[in-house]
C-alpha cells in the first residue's frame, strides 16, 4: 500500500484541501472518496460490527478498500484538521465536491470509476456534489445523511430550530483549527455551561457559548434567524429534491434508521430519485437504530433483537456490503452478486414479549422485510379520528376539543427520538415517555408525560389484532390559540398495556411531527394567528415501520413544545433570532368533529402483504 498524506488539494478559489490517498499500490485504481469535517485520521463512532465492537479509525477502513482493490481518498472538509480556509457549515461542500472530483480525473492512478461514501456529514457532501451532477461519480453510499430539504429536515422542521445545530456548534468549534492554535480561545470553549446555554433563545452575535469561535457562531446566528423558506435554503447541499435531475443516473445506496435525524430526508431521496425509472439500481436501508448504529441492537432503552443489526441480516457487516455494493454496480463484476436484490429493506420493530431484558432494555423485537418501492405499494393509508374523549378510531369523529396551556418557561421534555449530536443533552432512540431524573424540562422525574396537563393524549382501544404500519405518516389537526402564535407537536407512541401481575406498561415513542402556527399556509411568509379563530394544520411527521400487538393501544400525543429537541415558541410571534420579548402563555384548543375533522393518516400494512 502507498500512502500520500496531507496532499494539498488547490479549489477553484485556491483553498487548499488536505487529503490523504491510499493506493493499492503503482498503476490506474477504481477510486472511492469519503470527504468529511470530522478528521480524515479520526475514528467514527459508527465504523464497528458485531465482530469488532470497538471503532477503527478512517485509516483502518481505507486499508481494507486497498486491499480489496480500490484507491481510497480522505479529504478534510474546507476549514477543518488540515485543510485551508474557514468552515461554514454546509454551504461550500458543492463546489468543494465539484474541483475534487475533477482533480481525481486528472491523476494517472485513477482509472476513471469513481465511487463515494460517508456517514452523516460525510453523506451530505455527496449530495452535495450530486446536486451539481458528480462528473465521473458511478456509486454512491450516503449514510444517514444528505439533506432532501434541510429547511423541513435537519435544520429546521415544520418552521421550528433542531437545536442539535447548536451541541453540534459547541463540540466542534472546540475541535477546529483555530481554537487548537489559540488557547484562550480554547479555555473560553470550555468554560461555557451548555445546560444553561440551551435554555436561552436565541443564541446573538456576542452572546452565545460559541461568542469565541465566530465562525461557529456566525452560521449558528444566521440560521436561527433564517426561518423562511427562501432562496438560500434551495442551494445545492441543502435541497437535494430540487435537484434529482441533474444527480447522476448511477446506482445510490441510502442507509439510514428510524431514529435518525435523516429518516425523513433518506426515504425521501430514495422516492425521488427512483421515480419514473431513473436509477432503478438505487437501493434503501432503514433499520430500527440511531445515528449510524446499525451494529447495534437497541435504540435508547429499547432492544430490538438479534435480528435488529445490519451484520448478519443483510451482510456479514457494513464493510463487507459497501464492498459488495461497489463491487457489483461501480465495478459491475460479474462475480459479485447484488448484495441487496430487493430495492427496500425495512425493519419492521415490535413483537416481542416486552418487558425488560437483563441489560434492563425494553424487549419489543422486530424482523426484516424486503419490499419493491417506498412507499411499500402494499400499504392503505388509513384514516384514524380524534375524538373529544380521547379515543383514536377510524368511524367519524364527533364535536369537541381538548385545551392546554403551553408555558414557554415549562415546555414538554423531549425523551427520546430521532435526533443526533445532542451527546447527554438531547438523547436520541425509543423510550418509555416519562420524565427522567437529570434531563431537562423534567421538572418531576418518574411523572410518565401522558400525565402532563400540557400533553393531549388519544388512544385506540386495545387492539384485537396486530396491527403493522410502514410508510410516511401525516396528520391534520384543527386548532386555536389565545396567542398570535404557538406550534403543534405530535408524537405517535407504541402503548404497551400494563401487566395483570401490576407490572407497568411502557410508552414507546415512534415518530414525530411539529409545525409553527405562523407556518401553516406555506413557509415561505409568515402569517400570525387571530386568538380564537380556528385554523387547519398539515403536519408531516417522521416515517416508521412498527407493528402494534393485540392488546397493545396506537397512541398520538399532542402538544405544543418538544424541548430541546427544537426551540420553545414564546407565542408573541417574534421573528426566530430577534429578542421575543415577555414570553405568554398560549392556551391551546384541539377541535374536532364533522367541521373540524382532525385526523392522523397511518400507512397499514394488510396481514397477507
Amino acid at each position: 500500500m502507498i500512502i500520500l498524506r496531507d496532499v494539498m488539494v488547490a479549489m477553484r478559489d485556491g483553498v487548499r484541501l488536505a487529503t490523504d490517498i491510499y493506493l493499492p499500490g503503482p498503476g490506474a485504481w477504481p477510486v472511492i472518496l469519503e470527504r468529511t469535517p470530522y478528521n480524515k485520521h479520526g475514528t467514527n463512532h459508527a465504523d464497528r460490527s458485531l465482530v469488532e465492537p470497538v471503532p477503527r479509525s478512517k485509516p483502518d477502513i481505507a486499508a481494507d478498500f486497498v486491499a480489496a482493490g480500490y484507491a481510497f481518498i480522505l479529504q478534510d472538509c474546507r476549514g477543518r484538521f488540515g485543510s485551508e480556509g474557514e468552515f461554514t457549515k454546509y454551504v461550500n461542500e458543492a463546489e468543494d465536491g465539484i474541483d475534487m472530483l475533477h482533480w481525481l480525473r486528472c491523476q494517472s492512478w485513477c482509472d476513471g470509476r469513481i465511487g463515494t461514501l460517508g456517514l452523516s456529514y460525510s453523506a451530505h457532501t455527496q449530495a452535495a456534489m450530486a446536486s451539481l451532477g458528480a462528473p465521473g461519480v458511478g456509486a454512491m453510499i450516503m449514510d444517514s445523511g444528505g439533506f432532501a430539504s434541510a429547511y423541513h429536515s435537519g435544520i429546521r422542521q415544520g418552521g421550528a430550530y433542531e437545536l442539535k445545530q447548536l451541541t453540534w456548534a459547541v463540540k466542534h468549534a472546540a475541535l477546529s483549527p483555530r481554537t487548537a492554535a489559540d488557547p484562550e480561545r480554547k479555555a473560553a470553549l470550555a468554560s461555557q455551561d451548555i445546560r444553561h446555554w440551551m435554555a436561552v433563545n436565541p443564541w446573538r452575535t456576542g452572546y452565545s457559548p460559541v461568542s469565541a469561535a465566530p465562525e461557529y457562531e456566525d452560521y449558528i446566528v444566521r440560521q436561527w434567524a433564517d426561518e423562511c423558506f427562501n432562496s438560500g435554503w434551495q442551494r445545492p447541499g441543502l435541497y437535494a429534491c430540487g435537484y434529482y435531475d441533474v444527480f447522476p443516473d448511477v446506482p445510490i445506496l441510502h442507509v439510514c434508521s428510524w431514529y435518525d435525524p435523516y429518516a425523513l430526508s433518506t426515504p425521501q431521496n430514495f422516492q425521488g430519485l427512483t421515480v419514473g425509472g431513473r436509477q432503478a439500481l438505487g437501493r434503501l436501508i432503514m433499520g430500527p437504530w440511531t445515528h449510524g448504529q446499525r451494529s447495534v441492537a437497541h435504540a435508547g432503552e429499547v432492544d430490538f433483537g438479534p435480528a435488529a443489526t445490519l451484520d448478519g441480516n443483510l451482510a456479514p457487516d457494513y464493510t463487507a456490503l459497501r464492498r459488495a455494493f461497489l463491487d457489483h454496480h461501480l465495478l459491475r463484476r460479474a462475480d459479485v452478486p447484488d448484495p441487496l436484490p430487493q430495492p427496500v429493506s425495512l425493519f419492521i420493530m415490535g413483537g416481542g414479549p416486552g418487558g425488560r431484558n437483563g441489560e434492563g432494555r425494553w424487549r419489543h423485537g422486530g424482523h426484516w422485510r424486503s419490499f419493491a418501492a417506498w412507499p411499500p405499494a402494499q400499504v392503505r393509508s388509513t384514516a384514524f379520528n380524534l375524538l373529544p374523549d380521547g379515543t383514536l378510531s377510524e368511524r367519524p369523529g364527533t364535536p369537541g376539543t381538548r385545551s392546554w396551556d403551553h408555558d414557554p418557561h415549562n415546555p414538554v421534555p423531549s425523551i427520546g427520538g430521532a435526533v443526533a449530536s445532542g451527546g447527554a443533552i438531547i438523547p436520541a432512540g425509543a423510550y418509555d415517555q416519562r420524565e427522567r431524573e437529570g434531563w431537562m424540562a423534567c421538572p418531576q422525574p418518574g411523572r410518565a408525560l401522558a400525565d402532563r396537563p400540557d400533553v393531549v393524549v388519544f388512544r385506540t382501544p386495545a387492539l384485537e389484532r396486530d396491527v403493522t404500519v410502514a410508510g410516511p405518516i401525516r396528520a391534520r389537526l384543527y386548532l386555536s390559540s389565545s396567542a398570535v402564535d404557538t406550534d403543534i407537536v405530535v408524537k405517535l407512541v407504541d402503548e404497551y398495556p400494563a401487566g395483570a401481575d401490576g407490572t407497568p406498561g411502557f410508552a414507546m415513542n415512534l415518530c414525530h411531527g411539529i409545525i409553527r402556527a405562523r407556518f401553516r399556509d406555506g413557509f415561505e411568509q409568515p402569517r400570525l394567528m387571530l386568538p380564537g379563530q380556528v385554523y387547519a394544520f398539515e403536519i408531516e411527521m417522521f416515517p416508521t415501520a412498527n407493528r402494534f400487538q393485540a392488546g397493545h393501544h396506537i397512541r398520538l400525543d399532542v402538544a405544543s413544545s418538544h424541548f430541546p429537541h427544537f426551540d420553545v415558541n414564546p407565542g408573541t410571534g417574534a421573528p426566530a433570532g430577534q429578542d421575543p420579548g415577555i414570553p405568554v402563555i398560549a392556551r391551546n384548543s384541539l377541535h374536532m368533529g364533522p367541521l373540524h375533522p382532525s385526523h392522523i393518516v397511518l400507512p397499514i400494512l394488510p396481514d397477507d402483504a
